[in-house]
């Protein structure tokens, strides 16, 4: 499941298309909890080829509108419509837009969903509304729609740090993964704030342009409290660990391992399948949107 066309391919019925890349979280450290509730941390985002697709159609109606399959969320809950909204103040009152989804990742895995939907959203809009605004002022308008967003306006791979907001671009070897979604959905403000948690990790500094050259990657602070807590995920990190080093991306429930080729990844896919809904994608520093 890999983006089929480049981004801004008009079909015939006038929609442009528009990739909404997917991401794991190679590393994710919890540092401490500040006064105000939220947690210092330290994350590795790696951006996937594989993730969401958004078709817009551009109208003078200055009407929003969003058809999909995907149902879970009610269409103005959605972070689409909401990061459409967000553009108001800039935008005429005559611009508007038919929205179709083409949802292809899980609810609730840590793959960034949601995040990378609301970003791609204000990147399309911004050229096919001709709103001219700069990154930053994307990245700003994205934060307010959740702490992921900023990562994939930038669309690159990325050292996060602080409460996720002081972002570093990277660049971590070509890999491939293996990610399993064990059919559950992590309750995060739950995870967030579980006595159990583990909010004292030591920090690691970023001593090379190419994050990988100062880590060992493979670590989430999450991981054994969501396995205790959800014995799905627990169930599936221990069958992939039969592989290699498995490791839980974000406060998601899905779980991943890391292969140097694509031919590798696919064998273990191959039993997967059989138990989970299972995903295969290549590692990549740039977003298509970029």
């Amino acid at each position: 499941m890999t983006f089929e066309h480049t981004t801004g391919f008009t079909n015939d019925d006038g929609y442009s298309y528009w990739p909404a890349p997917a991401k794991l979280n190679l590393e994710l450290r919890i540092l401490g909890r500040r006064d105000d509730g939220y947690h210092e941390l330290q994350t590795l985002f790696q951006l996937l080829d594989i993730g969401d697709e958004i078709w817009i159609k551009p109208n003078d109606s200055g009407i929003i509108t969003l058809d999909s399959a995907y149902d879970e969320v009610p269409s103005d809950d959605n972070l689409i419509i909401k990061a459409a909204r967000a553009l108001a103040p800039y935008k005429k009152d005559s611009d508007g837009a038919d929205i179709h989804l083409h949802k292809h990742l899980p609810s609730g895995a840590g793959l960034g969903g949601g995040s990378s939907d609301a970003a791609t959203t204000l990147i399309a809009f911004n050229r096919l509304w001709s709103l001219n605004l700069d990154n930053e002022t994307l990245c700003d308008i994205g934060a307010k729609l959740g702490a992921d967003v900023p990562v994939f306006v930038n669309g690159k791979t990325a050292w996060a740090e602080g409460i996720g907001e002081i972002l570093s671009a990277t660049s971590v070897p070509e890999k491939w993964y293996l990610i399993v979604y064990p059919d559950v959905k992590i309750n995060t403000s739950k995870i967030f704030s579980h006595q159990a948690l583990t909010r004292d990790n030591k920090p690691i500094k970023l001593r090379a342009t190419r994050t990988e050259a100062s880590l060992e990657l493979g670590y989430n602070a999450f991981e054994p409290l969501v396995a205790e807590l959800y014995p799905e995920v627990g169930e599936a990190l221990d069958f992939l660990n039969k592989f290699g080093k498995a490791t839980l991306t974000g406060t998601g429930s899905c779980v991943f391992l890391t292969f140097d080729n694509e031919r590798e990844v696919r064998k273990i896919a191959a039993l997967c399948k059989q138990r989970w809904l299972t995903l295969t994608a290549r590692g990549i520093d740039t977003s298509p949107l970029v």
